[in-house]
C-alpha cells in the first residue's frame, strides 16, 4: 500500500483546509485509514481515523472541528477541518493499517496563524 497525502497549507485561525490521501497498491488488506499529527516537539497522535466498516474515531481535541470521510471509489481518505486554532499546527501524516503492517504517507504541514 502506498500513500500520497496532499493539502496542507497556512490559514488563518477560524479559518479551514481539507487534507487528501489517495491510497494505491494492495487495498483489499486494508482495515483503517486516517491522519495522525505530530506538532513540534511533540509526539505524533492520533487525529481521525476511519475503518473499512465506517467507524469514525477522533481525538477529543478535534472533535466537532475535524471531520473525516471517504471516497471509496477513488480510494481516497480526506480530512475537512474547520475552525482551525493555532495548537492544530504541525506535520499531519495518512495513515493505513493493513492486516500485516502500518503504513505512513508523507507529511504534509498544516500551520494556523493566530
Amino acid at each position: 500500500v502506498q500513500l500520497q497525502a496532499s493539502g496542507g497549507g497556512l490559514v488563518q485561525a477560524g479559518g479551514s483546509l481539507r487534507l487528501s490521501c489517495v491510497a494505491s497498491g494492495s487495498l483489499r488488506s486494508v482495515v483503517s485509514m486516517g491522519w495522525y499529527r505530530q506538532a513540534p516537539g511533540k509526539q505524533r497522535e492520533l487525529a481521525a481515523i476511519v475503518t473499512t466498516g465506517g467507524t469514525v474515531i477522533y481525538a477529543d481535541s478535534v472533535k466537532g472541528r475535524f471531520t473525516i470521510s471517504r471516497e471509496t471509489t477513488k480510494n481516497t481518505v480526506y480530512l475537512q477541518m474547520s475552525s482551525l486554532k493555532p495548537e492544530d499546527t504541525a506535520v499531519y501524516y495518512c495513515h493505513a493499517r493493513t492486516l500485516v503492517a502500518d503504513v505512513w504517507g508523507h507529511g504534509t504541514q498544516v500551520t494556523v496563524s493566530s
